[in-house]
């Protein structure tokens, strides 16, 4: 914010300054009592430090804000404001009490005294300042807190409601009869990876990040059982071997699942699918050859649900990049979360 358009919005203060400025002068000015062009020079004095102090005092508290965030680095914020104020009240007092003497011939007595009157009001106003502030702060910082806990909430009941897809269980039992038939031992280790994929959905209803040793099993599952459905028309490549640290659980599988969903699969046109890990993301890879006709409705816990829980848990950002291949990078959470 600039100087200017920060003094538009302090307009309705100045009548306040002024009226202290001038009933200060009155009480700590006899002589002005008895001369009129002494009072004026003496109350335009007051009235220019009453002002200098508020909106120099105010201003630097909300730069200071911007800057050193009173959530993460209070006492910073609290030695940084003292020390940046104090000097700020010195040095405007004694250029304007100077300035008084040299243009305007005022008499105001000793510097020094006017310089400790002017930090102790200054004190006055830091402390009325820093204290709203801090309230601001702390008001909007809950505000923040609740919000992200009711977008979190929302988006665990959306992606619990959503875990047992009905057009993903229909597919499954298809493949599941026809197997029966043709294969009961690739039968057996079908519902063996459905059962696990279903379990793992049930165990991690509760939890905001998981292992990704646990998701990698887990996504082992479910490509098992899509790679059964599609067979050489899905090609999948998981290469997420020595990685180590914490992912929001499903994440993967919902990513998986967008691209098999919004995406063209056939002998002619065959789906490639590559999930790895590039520096501290994983990186879930697919082809672009986009349905003209989307048969499955969508689950509702897309793109925007996945950016939003990691805003939630972390300040890293997911990255969507598309070009040839549509690309989603997600941040590796460290494990100390």
């Amino acid at each position: 914010m600039s100087i200017g358009e920060y003094l538009r919005k302090r307009v309705r203060i100045i009548p306040w300054l002024v009226v202290g400025g001038l009933a200060m002068t009155l009480i700590t000015c006899r002589t002005c009592l008895t001369s009129f062009h002494y009072f004026s020079s003496v109350s335009a004095l007051t009235i220019s430090s009453w002002m200098l102090m508020w909106f120099g005092t105010e201003y630097l508290c909300e730069y200071l804000d911007e800057r050193i965030k009173w959530t993460t680095h209070p006492v910073q914020r609290v030695i940084v404001g003292f020390v940046v104020i104090l000097l700020y009240t010195v040095i405007a007092i004694y250029l304007l009490t100077t300035t008084a003497q040299w243009v305007f011939d005022i008499n105001i007595g000793s510097v020094t005294e006017t310089i400790f009157i002017g930090i102790g009001i200054t004190l006055v106003i830091t402390v009325l300042l820093t204290s709203r502030s801090f309230l601001f702060n702390w008001r909007q910082t809950a505000i923040d807190a609740e919000k992200f806990k009711r977008e979190s909430t929302l988006a665990k009941f959306e992606s619990l409601r959503n875990q047992v897809n009905p057009h993903f269980l229909f597919n499954s039992f298809n493949v599941l009869t026809n197997l029966v038939y043709e294969d009961q031992d690739k039968a057996a280790k079908f519902i063996k990876q459905l059962s696990d994929v279903y379990r793992y959905l049930l165990d991690m209803r509760d939890k905001e990040i998981v292992t990704l040793a646990e998701e990698k099993r887990f996504l082992a599952s479910y490509l098992f059982l899509q790679q059964i459905r599609f067979g050489d028309k899905l090609k999948l490549t998981l290469t997420l071997d020595g990685s180590e640290g914490m992912i929001p659980p499903l994440v993967l599988q919902m990513l998986v699942e967008n691209a098999i969903k919004h995406n063209e699969i056939s002998e002619e046109h065959p789906l490639s699918i590559n999930i790895y890990t590039d520096g501290k993301f994983i990186v879930v890879e697919n082809d672009i050859r986009k349905k003209n006709i989307i048969t499955e409705s969508s689950p509702g816990v897309g793109l925007d649900n996945i950016c939003k829980r990691y805003k939630f848990l972390t300040d890293e950002n997911v990255e969507i990049i598309e070009n040839e291949k549509f690309k989603v990078k997600l941040p590796i959470i460290a494990t100390t979360i």
